[in-house]
């Protein structure tokens, strides 16, 4: 070969890397707007519909128990189907399942919109919730396939901001379409944008990870157990704050403990185990799951109870309460992406403990709120909130998805869905708990606690959270130092 041969075929091969590294560079780009704008698009369509449900009791005749349904009925299905969607999406290709999760949303929201009755609207959120259940896992598993690991921090934080931006102006954008065109509409604001990245989705091909083993197979015996254990705790948490621990929630507990039982002893026989040890036993993914069932309990059940002491003993009303609560939406959203930086540098042992600690002061602040705490001193306690949060949702994301093997990517992004479906309803429902015992409910129309018994009864309660937000700092100890920088691999027959 000449040297004018060389030098053409050199230049050709140099010219083919930089429109594959353009293309690569194209393929990243959508991903994470695929990703980041599904994740916003369920986010903003859960906290819309909280403000137009009085309205929808309204127009449809319906029940305080039916109107409730519109979001149990949502929540057990995608709390229940998470992980088995994210296994579908190991097999089948997170891309394809974010398709038709996200298409199937949008049909399910618009038929929402159009619905004759509570019936059809309670049975359309359930089949949102199963697409909701698709969709989910999948916008993390595409990213896992797009960005190499060490690469995922700031995505991730910008998957986190968008949600947290969708729940602070869900509310409002919910009660500004409602006030104008009735509540309908607040379902057909997310048809639209679900429609365009869904096929985006099709037509872009997503990157997929590279498979050195068979595709898993699908444990539907494990799939059946564990929603049915999922969807036994979730009911019976959702419950509970407005029934209290009835003998039905005695018995839902005890159902989900026996399925939740049977379930564990079945993956440990499996040949193809739906949650495999592998990614338990993966440097700090258990831990991390761990870390935000804790974070997510502790600041629901926190935001749960000042809610009320805002709205009850202060006597502001619901615009006032979230102007006062906006801090913590803010830092959401401001301390994701500055988690990822902080991430990259320190590590997830370090910024996880950190961030952990500044929420459990945050909660130990808000106990200390009284009767005459003014905006400076709840604000300052959100705040602390918010930014320890935020962090805690970026960096323990980031920890589980980076370090699940590749395999198992779907499964992982359940399992964080999971997690997170299922704090905010045990902190919650653990508030109650605390709050009924230590100041029992008057029973009326108006406030649930006479002010004296709440103010006697919000410390301890917020101390016990404070606490459950400590323990997750201790937790977090056990997280590897520093991140991963090449995904676990998967070999023939491990498990």
């Amino acid at each position: 070969m000449g040297a004018s041969e060389a030098w053409t075929t050199e230049g050709s091969a140099t010219k083919r890397s930089a429109a594959e590294g353009r293309s690569t560079r194209v393929q990243r780009r959508l991903t994470l707007a695929c990703s980041v704008l599904g994740a916003m698009v369920v986010a903003l369509d859960g906290t819309a519909l909280t403000v137009v449900q009085p309205a929808l009791q309204r127009d449809l005749d319906a029940s305080f128990a039916q109107v409730q349904w519109t979001s149990t009925g949502y929540l057990i299905a995608v709390a229940s189907l998470l992980v088995f969607a994210g296994r579908l999406g190991d097999r089948y290709g997170h891309g394809r399942l974010f398709a038709v999760g996200t298409l199937g949303f949008a049909a399910a929201s618009a038929g929402v919109g159009l619905a004759p009755g509570v019936g059809w609207v309670i049975a359309l959120r359930v089949a949102q919730g199963v697409f909701g259940a698709l969709l989910q896992p999948a916008t993390l598993g595409m990213l896992r396939a797009a960005f190499p690991p060490d690469r995922l921090g700031m995505p991730i934080a910008l998957r986190m901001s968008a949600i947290g931006l969708a729940a602070a102006t869900g509310p409002l954008v919910g009660g500004a379409l409602a006030t104008q065109f009735g509540w309908r509409s607040v379902f057909f604001l997310s048809v639209v944008p679900a429609v365009v990245i869904g096929v985006l989705a099709l037509v872009v091909r997503v990157p997929a990870a590279r498979r050195e083993a068979p595709a898993p197979g699908l444990d539907l015996a494990g799939a059946g157990l564990l929603a049915v254990t999922l969807a036994c705790l979730v009911h019976t948490l959702v419950t509970v704050p407005e029934r209290g621990w009835t003998t039905a929630a005695v018995a839902g507990i005890a159902v989900a403990a026996l399925a939740g039982g049977a379930f564990v002893r079945h993956e440990r026989r499996a040949a193809s185990p739906l949650v495999p040890p592998r990614l338990l036993r993966s440097a700090g993914v258990g831990a991390a799951l761990g870390i935000l069932v804790a974070a997510s309990a502790a600041m629901f059940g926190a935001l749960f109870v000042s809610t009320y002491f805002i709205q009850d003993v202060l006597g502001l009303d619901p615009l006032d309460c979230a102007l006062r609560a906006l801090p913590l939406a803010v830092m959401m959203v401001v301390s994701a992406p500055l988690a990822a930086v902080v991430l990259r540098g320190q590590g997830p042992r370090r910024t996880i403990t950190a961030a952990m600690t500044a929420l459990a002061a945050g909660i130990l602040a808000l106990s200390r709120l009284d009767a005459a705490s003014g905006p400076v001193a709840t604000g300052a306690g959100f705040l602390l909130v918010g930014a320890g949060f935020g962090t805690v949702m970026v960096a323990a994301t980031a920890v589980v998805v980076r370090h699940a093997p590749v395999a198992d990517a779907g499964v992982a992004g359940g399992l964080q869905q999971t997690a997170m479906n299922v704090g905010p309803t045990v902190g919650i429902a653990a508030a109650t708990t605390l709050m009924t015992a230590l100041a029992p409910r008057t029973g009326g129309r108006g406030s649930l606690w006479p002010d004296s018994a709440f103010l006697s009864a919000m410390p301890p309660t917020l101390m016990t959270l404070t606490a459950v937000a400590a323990l997750g700092a201790v937790a977090a100890t056990r997280l590897p130092r520093r991140n991963a920088t090449r995904p676990e691999r998967v070999t023939p027959g491990a498990a």
